[in-house]
């Protein structure tokens, strides 16, 4: 399988070869699913927390007599239908959100995105990106003659500070390490940029 190779400017330079098992597997939207739910419920914080009865500290002497008063019988200050009382119900922070899926079907859910990628014309490939000097207008004249919808998202091999820098403050465009690809970030952008390094190592990811 094969597709085409771009200079920065653009401009057809040749081919690239592309792994039939990472580029061309048959998708499945069951386990892409199961895989964006596993990513965000693990990346998920939880610091919503809320005082129980025990956790509230107050007197709990009873408030008045429980008969003849012709009031509604209540109890100490502390209780929850009352101001700086507990919290009956409340999120708690001991709760744990995380999942578990299998390693092979986190893997065949990122090349099921990557082959829906390839096959809907959302992936290309650059030879190299090169700026003489960090510049955002640099990254921007890139990507303007990028053929991209909406929003980018592009992978490098390894750390750019050149690269990285230059499109920090670009709406809608992102820069990541090949090696974090994710389900989360190749849903949200339209548009996947691999340089030509990026897809050497993509080629090499197995099952």
């Amino acid at each position: 399988m094969q597709t085409k190779l771009l200079s920065q400017e653009w401009k057809e330079i040749g081919t690239v070869e592309l792994n039939d098992s990472v580029f061309g597997v048959d998708v499945n939207k069951g386990l892409i699913h199961r895989a964006l739910v596993y990513q965000l419920a693990n990346a998920r914080q939880n610091v919503a927390h809320t005082k129980t009865r025990g956790d509230r500290q107050g007197s709990t002497r009873k408030l008045y007599k429980q008969k003849g008063t012709g009031r509604a019988r209540a109890g100490s200050s502390r209780s929850p239908i009352r101001r700086k009382g507990w919290v009956a119900f409340g999120p708690r922070n001991t709760v744990n959100f995380s999942l578990s899926m299998n390693k092979k079907e986190r893997r065949l859910a990122l090349f099921s995105v990557l082959t829906t990628k390839l096959r809907d014309n959302k992936l290309l490939v650059l030879d190299s990106v090169q700026f003489s000097e960090i510049k955002t207008k640099n990254m921007v004249q890139v990507l303007n003659n990028l053929p991209y919808e909406k929003s980018v998202l592009l992978a490098l091999s390894d750390k750019n500070e050149m690269i990285e820098k230059s499109s920090a403050n670009i709406p809608n465009m992102k820069t990541l390490l090949v090696d974090y690809l994710n389900i989360a970030d190749l849903l949200k952008y339209n548009t996947l940029v691999l340089l030509k390094d990026s897809l050497d190592k993509v080629n090499t990811l197995t099952r």
